[in-house]
């Protein structure tokens, strides 16, 4: 029976000219648009380092409890992620999608108008509620319209929206500080209206813009959702065939999802613990830079980090390794980050914070494409929601660290050690994945 499913996956690859043609097409149409939408998310959840650098002092918050505002918003993603994936599954990602941007965007907005940290704790968790399942939801779309061997580029594509809102998001961010005054309210609520009001609009184009699977397609030929949804059904067969789990609480239970998901917490602690804190540490290292030359800065590294994960995300998907193009990005950049809080010289460490940066965002490509090795889809909606909830607990321990050890040391210095650590340790952990593979190695 395992010959036959293998058989049969091999015969499925011969049509190449409408493959090529149908993944194109898939590509242009969903992967543009994929990537927008978590541009926003993305920037929506980490303007509230940009808004710290004049929210802070307006609202009398300290480095400790900025740190817990920061990495609250992850307490409510943690906990209504995974029913949120599961409904997603079940109502499909048009609706959900587009019902998670317009409740998260009206969040953001309301967070303009707080007076004290308490409200600022209740909207943050709020708005982690609100945004629970956008992610993993997101893969897991990808994972119905992409065939194994293509997943790496296209989470790879999807993933440089981080650098993508920061390169953008940050010279804007810092523009509206210094610059956006109406109404005679300052310039970090503006910041909060005028970032979250995308997401609702960008909500409601999702309801009439995204099909939810190949057979609805229409903007696909009858023979290329034929095509596509035969593919898709014969490698979800495969993994069945080949030790694919059947049930929920195989994935709960599953070794390799707790392994993946402490892998994915340590890359979430670097990830959130510096980009909610690198426009002070910027800061830190300059005290003369306006805001907005602050958010020019911030370009490089996301910048860097961007070119660098389409090409280590094709050079995955070229060779069909994805271990060690887990594991040794976070490992150097680790390293990098640790050594970021060592240095003494400006330069120096903001060299390092570059390397740094590139670490973190390297790995999310190829990670991605471990879940889908063993996981059939009838389980992937929880798979990747359990990976990405637990390991989203980062997003509260990295900003936390970063805003006590601060709070102590009177300076950012430790905190990057300590999450350089924990990074190396994710690096670490990636390299000792023995995950079998279920895909022919030659497609």
């Amino acid at each position: 029976m395992q010959g036959s499913a293998n058989q049969r996956y091999v015969n499925s690859g011969t049509c190449g000219d409408i493959g090529e043609r149908t993944i194109k097409k898939v590509s242009v149409r969903l992967l543009p648009f994929l990537i927008l939408l978590y541009v926003i998310a993305y920037l929506d959840r980490v303007n509230f380092g940009f808004a710290a650098l004049d929210m802070n002092s307006a609202l009398g918050l300290s480095s400790e409890v900025f740190g817990f505002l920061s990495g609250i918003f992850f307490i409510g993603y943690l906990f209504f992620e995974l029913p949120s994936n599961l409904i997603l599954q079940k109502v499909g990602a048009r609706i959900w999608i587009a019902r998670i941007l317009v409740s998260w965007g009206i969040v953001v907005m309301f967070t303009a108008f707080t007076t004290d940290a308490f409200q600022v704790a209740i909207l943050r968790f709020v708005l982690g509620v609100a945004e629970a399942g956008f992610f993993p939801g997101v893969l897991l779309y990808i994972t119905y319209w992409f065939r194994g061997k293509e997943q790496a580029k296209a989470v790879g594509l999807l993933m440089t929206a981080l650098a993508i809102s920061t390169i953008v998001g940050a010279p804007v961010s810092t523009w509206i500080l210094d610059s956006v005054h109406w109404l005679g309210m300052a310039g970090w609520r503006w910041l909060f209206i005028i970032e979250g009001l995308p997401a609702v609009f960008l909500g409601i184009v999702t309801f009439f813009y995204l099909s939810d699977r190949p057979e609805t397609a229409r903007w696909l030929e009858p023979e290329e959702r034929a095509w596509l949804s035969k593919e898709i059904e014969t490698e979800n067969s495969l993994r069945e065939y080949q030790g694919g789990h059947t049930g929920l609480m195989s994935v709960v239970f599953d070794k390799r999802v707790w392994h993946l998901a402490f892998i994915y917490c340590m890359l979430v602690i670097a990830l959130y613990g510096l980009g909610f804190w690198m426009p002070q540490i910027i800061r830190s290292m300059n005290t003369s830079l306006p805001n907005t030359t602050i958010g020019l800065v911030m370009i490089i590294p996301y910048a860097c980090a961007g070119i660098g994960m389409i090409l280590w995300s094709r050079h995955s998907d070229r060779t069909g390794e994805r271990r060690w193009h887990t594991a040794l990005p976070p490992l150097v950049g680790g390293i990098a980050l640790a050594g970021s809080g060592i240095v003494s010289t400006p330069l120096a460490a903001f060299a390092l914070l570059v390397i740094a940066t590139m670490g973190i965002f390297l790995a999310f490509g190829p990670f991605w494409t471990l879940p889908s090795i063993f996981l059939a889809e009838v389980t992937a909606a929880a798979g990747i929601a359990v990976i990405n909830s637990l390991g989203n607990a980062g997003g509260f321990i990295g900003p936390t660290l970063m805003g006590c050890l601060t709070q102590i040391t009177g300076s950012t210095n430790a905190g990057l050690v300590v999450i350089g650590a924990c990074l190396a340790l994710g690096g670490i952990c990636a390299a000792a994945v023995r995950i079998h593979r279920t895909e022919p190695t030659d497609r």
